[in-house]
């Protein structure tokens, strides 16, 4: 008060000054702090890839070729720039030929799988697809067939069942050219129209067929994604892109898969618990890029083969727009494919 007086203010009262004081501070309600999420289980370690000699190779010419997939292909202009060599080995009671055809301008594109020698359309698209973007291509040789089968032996696989780790010399001479870091891996397959019926969680009916990959499919294991629009090249069940992911993990995490789904693909996640044998398990064991692009069979006369073909080269063209630079991928014009539609 004597302050106050010396500063020329009014003495205030001692109940002015009680007034004046501060409110104590409310008690606080203690509350204890929200747990926090669970972090996600790190995955596994990518498993090692296989490290193998060299298959024996040669040089040929696919103008002069006996080969049933080089005689669609006797136009030189087909050729350019791209190199083929025939690779022959043996893993235990099986021999194998593989063609083996290289962008040599430019080889760090996809590698590029084909299992089945019967899948004609494949190796059609996969000429285009290499003109377009690059890389390697290996295409099994199973003299027109889906298995390979070994006269000598009596022994038939499926090419696409054959990737173990346990069986390193055939998955290490397929996947040689991955490189480092890997390169996006592209299997082109047809498939028989419809699907078996009884492999199906949601069988619908009125459709069948007799194949086991589709869109109206569902298991445990494929789970579909339809396309909402249907548009070309989507407009049938049978053409789909299908990408594995693991079994505890999320779907979206599979290569280009959330893109491909909003972009109004017909798209299948393959959730994986264990290997099958397929290229598809193993790239995710091995913690590689993979997609796989998949049309209906539409035979061998060459409407069935280029109706087959631009539907998968349409799947592919889209998915290197959205997802090409994921592999850090140096897009190209796309190559003229006449009759695409």
């Amino acid at each position: 008060m004597i302050l106050a007086l010396a500063l020329g203010r009014p003495a205030a009262s001692m109940a002015q000054a009680a007034v004046a004081l501060p409110a104590p501070p409310s008690p606080t309600v203690t509350r204890p702090l929200p747990l926090p999420l669970p972090l996600p289980l790190p995955l596994p370690l990518p498993l090692p890839l296989p490290v193998v000699p060299p298959a024996w190779s040669e040089a040929i010419d696919p103008l002069t070729i006996d080969d049933e997939d080089f005689a669609r292909h006797r136009d030189p202009h087909e050729w350019t720039g791209l190199s083929v060599r025939r690779l022959i080995f043996s893993d235990g009671e099986i021999n194998w030929t593989v063609w083996r055809i290289v962008n040599e301008q430019h080889r760090d594109g996809p590698l590029w799988v084909l299992p089945h020698d019967n899948e004609n359309a494949t190796f059609d698209a996969v000429l285009v697809a290499l003109h377009s973007y690059g890389g390697i291509a290996m295409a099994i040789d199973d003299r027109a067939g889906r298995m390979n089968y070994d006269a000598t032996s009596g022994a038939s696989v499926d090419p696409n069942r054959h990737f173990y780790d346990a069986i390193p010399l055939y998955t290490g001479r397929i996947l040689a050219d991955l490189g480092d870091p890997p390169r996006l891996i592209i299997a082109l397959h047809t498939n028989t129209p419809g699907f078996d019926p009884s492999l199906s969680l949601c069988p619908i009916a009125g459709l069948g067929g007799g194949g086991d990959i589709s869109i109206r499919l569902c298991t445990a294991r494929y789970i579909p994604h339809p396309s909402l629009t249907h548009s070309w090249p989507f407009d049938d069940d049978d053409t789909v892109a299908l990408v594995p992911y693991a079994v505890d993990g999320d779907w979206r995490t599979g290569f280009c898969a959330r893109q491909l789904s909003m972009a109004g693909f017909n798209l299948i996640t393959e959730r994986v618990a264990m290997s099958d044998g397929s290229l598809s398990n193993y790239a995710l064991f091995h913690g590689l890029q993979y997609i796989n692009f998949e049309t209906r069979e539409r035979g061998s006369d060459a409407v069935g083969l280029a109706n087959a073909r631009s539907r998968l080269v349409a799947m592919i063209d889209r998915m290197m727009t959205l997802c090409g630079d994921q592999q850090l991928l140096a897009l190209r014009p796309v190559a003229a494919d006449k009759g695409r539609r």
